[in-house]
């Protein structure tokens, strides 16, 4: 069985080591914020973060982050007051919502490696997370507001 450690708190999941992390986190767990897209790591729906990186949870299996430190979106912040979060409030970005979380944890850990992005590099960041509605602009504006509010609070 593996030993996971989500959101600050340690899981035995009873699940074969191949098993793909997201299954894990939303059927074990019930931890339903990170959504099934695509399957395929295409989409970024089921994103969340491993040692603060964002990764397909959809891609890798729970032996592989085994010791590791698992983020969902439930765990981005105690009460969804993380700068990405705020943003998005702010800027009314969502629509249907669905790839809302990982467009979220996407952009959280991009802000942390480069808290003064341009636009441009908000958008190759972002590349990869897809949204039915397209409201790509929303985010991108969104994410460049969650740089500003991540200043303002260190």
């Amino acid at each position: 069985m593996p030993y996971l450690t989500i959101n600050g708190r340690s899981h035995f999941v009873d699940t074969p080591e191949d098993t793909p992390l997201l299954w894990a986190i939303r059927e074990e767990l019930q931890l339903t914020g990170t959504k099934y897209g695509c399957g395929a790591g295409l989409c970024g729906s089921c994103t969340v973060h491993v040692d603060g990186v964002a990764v397909r949870s959809c891609q890798i299996g729970v032996g592989e982050v085994a010791g590791t430190s698992i983020t969902t979106i439930e765990g981005l912040h105690h009460a969804d007051r993380h700068p990405v979060q705020q943003a998005w409030l702010e800027s009314q970005v969502p629509q249907c919502g669905y790839c809302q979380s990982g467009q979220i944890m996407q952009a959280a850990a991009f802000i942390a490696r480069n808290p003064r992005p341009t636009d441009d590099e908000i958008v190759a960041a972002m590349d990869g997370n897809l949204c039915r509605c397209a409201t790509y602009s929303n985010i991108v504006g969104a994410v460049r507001r969650a740089a500003e509010i991540a200043e303002q609070e260190a």
